[in-house]
């Protein structure tokens, strides 16, 4: 083929207790890229539709962009034109930097007579995430690409989490902007140690449920006292929403990768349901509107359609 369409799925980064390091993937959102093959050596962005149109057409400050630059890297002699048609809202805590640089490049590498390996994608839409985040970190590309819940080491390949049957995803997105550098600056700072002990108390408990298929594991697990506390004022109504998800039976909760998004896990797709619900009225009470998804944990990752 010289010209192929993948879809990348929107994720959760962090899932509260993994900073930088665990994400999970969410079912029914996300980006969608058009790649056609050509001999120019280089990355041509035509257009980019949907909920975002007001990205940089330069490859280089584009996300999906500077992933397909270092393929071309690879492959040199090999170009590319490509069309975003965005799902995911920009600052929205839904990894949509990460999809669009997952489905460009599994797009593109569908194009190609010998593809690289699915390694090198991963390690190419880094790359790509880098541009919009200022670091580079996995937890968003590695669920968009993989789907579930998914390890992601500064090093090496990300490890894919087994997800218990009954864990379903609730994600509330308030109808506001909140960018992903200004969410990690606001975690300037010094910690103390023992906030360090209980997070990783937490992490442990929720890989240890997820590795058991024992959800009173993760909901004893689930909690953020890093970085939750140090962001929570940068979302309007947040301890409300937050508490809404809890009232209505979830496991826990807190927020989506940079935010302004918030996730919470439940004990099955109907309680997940009435999470959303909650949540979206929790954020309705201070005047924002908000979009719900609910999405089984074990989503499945990017696909060339």
């Amino acid at each position: 083929m010289k010209r192929a369409t993948a879809f990348a799925p929107a994720s959760i980064g962090n899932l509260a207790v993994g900073f930088d390091l665990l994400g999970g993937a969410i079912d029914g959102i996300g980006d969608r890229a058009t790649v056609e093959r050509n001999e120019s050596g280089t990355v041509t962005i035509t257009s980019i539709t949907g909920v975002v149109t007001d990205l940089p057409l330069d490859p280089a400050a584009n996300t999906a962009g500077r992933a397909l630059l270092g393929l071309c890297e690879l492959r040199p002699g090999i170009g590319f034109q490509l069309s975003l048609d965005k799902g995911i809202a920009l600052g929205s805590g839904m990894g949509g930097s990460a999809a669009s640089a997952v489905a460009a490049l599994l797009a593109a590498n569908a194009t190609l007579s010998v593809p690289v390996s699915p390694m090198e994608l991963y390690d190419l839409a880094l790359l790509g995430e880098a541009v919009a985040s200022g670091s580079v970190h996995g937890d968003n590309v590695a669920p968009s690409l993989l789907g579930g819940i998914v390890l992601a080491p500064s090093s090496g390949a990300p490890v894919r989490v087994p997800v218990p049957t009954l864990l379903w995803t609730a994600i509330c997105h308030p109808h506001m902007v909140l960018s992903t550098r200004e969410a990690r600056a606001a975690l300037k700072g010094e910690y103390a140690l023992s906030s360090f002990v209980e997070q990783s108390e937490g992490l442990a408990l929720v890989l240890a449920g997820c590795y058991t298929n024992d959800l009173s594991l993760i909901k004893r697990g689930l909690r953020d006292v890093l970085v939750e506390p140090r962001r929570a004022s940068l979302i309007p109504g947040f301890a409300d929403v937050k508490q809404a998800a809890l009232a209505a039976g979830a496991l826990g909760a807190s927020i989506s990768g940079a935010g302004p998004s918030l996730f919470a896990w439940f004990d099955g797709k109907q309680a997940a349901e009435r999470g959303a619900q909650a949540m979206s009225d929790a954020f309705s009470t201070v005047g924002l509107a908000s979009d719900r998804y609910v999405s089984p944990a074990a989503a499945p990752g990017a696909r060339v359609e």
